[in-house]
């Protein structure tokens, strides 16, 4: 935790402080943000105040004083549940707009850790409760130059193993055969090679099975992989054994042993075209100086499935932030899914994956990665421009 850094964000955002605050390890946000461990018994609730001028306070249970001793500040305890509504009312005297894990509706739900009832009093005390999301992103999301280091690293890699897969599945497709399972298994195993990590998957979606936005093939599920089939595969890895490293998340297409069909074209023209707005609206705001929130970018790509009629094939956000999770804490490409407020911060990854989506035909999407810089923001890898011919 860098509390300077923390507490000049705050006195710029305009807050009095930000308040953590923790049970049972359900706000990991918290965790790693204050540097505390994802383990260990939290049996009781624990705050910690960063003011935005002074000195940090704590407050934690008397069985579970220590929780906190790592981190700077006065430390208060508690027993009863009323010492510990007095103890945090002096810990919050004299600050009135804190910032919490909160999101005003939900609407921003990767950071409303805090429940209803915590924010009822603090609400009763007088205090005005405002969504650290903006902070999160700054504090989770902003990487480092040797984290984006990592990223490019695990594109080269990578994207070796995705042009290797393909032209195995047009082998065998032609040959023996394969399916969908057989190529998740060798996929993941060349992922292992590269010295790379994944959590999951790849996903290897052939024919219809690609309509499905987050398919997963099963041992009794899996499609035979034939000739003329289309083909996506959405695939995404990180360096092994560094945990600060950075995913790469793509997702391309193809068809085996023919051309297009004049829907499929169609269909990943108007896809690719939407991931492109979406990528020069962002490299505009960021050329320009302009601020641009992650909402914005989304509506770019919306607005050319929607005037190619496909409004309703388009089901979900068109990207999300990339940081050490694969969906991290930063500004997500949405206004559908949620209206994401978030501004795009310089040194950020995140995707751009516009999908159309045809229930017993096919699906499209087109996924490449984006890092935002102060002045620019760049494309990781190849984007794809044409369906693949295997």
């Amino acid at each position: 935790m860098n509390l300077t850094d923390i507490q000049q964000t705050l006195r710029e955002a305009h807050l009095d402080g930000w308040l953590f605050y923790d049970h049972h390890h359900r706000d990991p946000i918290a965790e790693r943000i204050l540097g505390l461990p994802s383990h260990g018994l939290v049996s009781r609730r624990w705050y910690y105040f960063i003011p935005a001028h002074g000195t940090p306070a704590k407050l934690v249970h008397r069985i579970e004083s220590a929780r906190l001793d790592s981190l700077e500040g006065t430390k208060s305890e508690y027993s009863s549940w009323q010492e510990l509504e007095h103890e945090l009312a002096a810990m919050l005297e004299g600050a009135t707009r804190i910032a919490m894990q909160y999101s005003p509706r939900n609407a921003i739900m990767y950071v409303a850790m805090v429940d209803a009832g915590t924010i009822e009093f603090l609400r009763e005390l007088g205090k005005q409760i405002v969504s650290s999301a903006d902070l999160v992103s700054q504090f989770e999301a902003v990487l480092t130059d040797a984290q984006i280091a990592t990223h490019f690293e695990a594109q080269r890699r990578l994207d070796a193993v995705l042009r290797a897969g393909f032209d195995r599945i047009g082998r065998l497709a032609r040959t023996t055969g394969t399916d969908e399972l057989v190529m998740v298994h060798w996929l993941a195993e060349a992922i292992a090679r590269e010295g790379l990590y994944t959590d999951h998957g790849p996903n290897v979606s052939a024919g219809p099975n690609s309509a499905d936005s987050h398919y997963d093939p099963t041992p009794t599920g899996s499609r035979q992989i034939r000739r003329s089939d289309f083909i996506l595969i959405d695939i995404w890895a990180k360096l092994a054994n560094d945990p600060q490293a950075i995913w790469y998340d793509i997702t391309w297409t193809g068809v085996i042993d023919r051309e297009p069909t004049p829907r499929e074209q169609l269909i990943f023209t108007t896809v690719r075209e939407a991931r492109d707005a979406a990528v020069q609206t962002v490299q505009q705001a960021f050329a320009a100086g302009r601020p641009i929130a992650g909402w914005q970018a989304d509506d770019a790509a919306r607005e050319v499935i929607r005037a190619a009629g496909f409004a309703s094939a388009f089901t979900h956000r068109t990207g999300h932030n990339i940081a050490t999770d694969l969906h991290g804490n930063g500004a997500h490409l949405d206004n559908l899914e949620t209206h994401d407020e978030r501004l795009i911060l310089p040194n950020t990854c995140f995707s751009v994956e516009p999908g159309l989506y045809f229930q017993g035909e096919f699906g499209i999407r087109s996924e490449v990665d984006m890092i935002a810089y102060k002045d620019r923001a760049v494309v990781t890898g190849p984007a794809q421009t044409e369906l693949l011919r295997l």
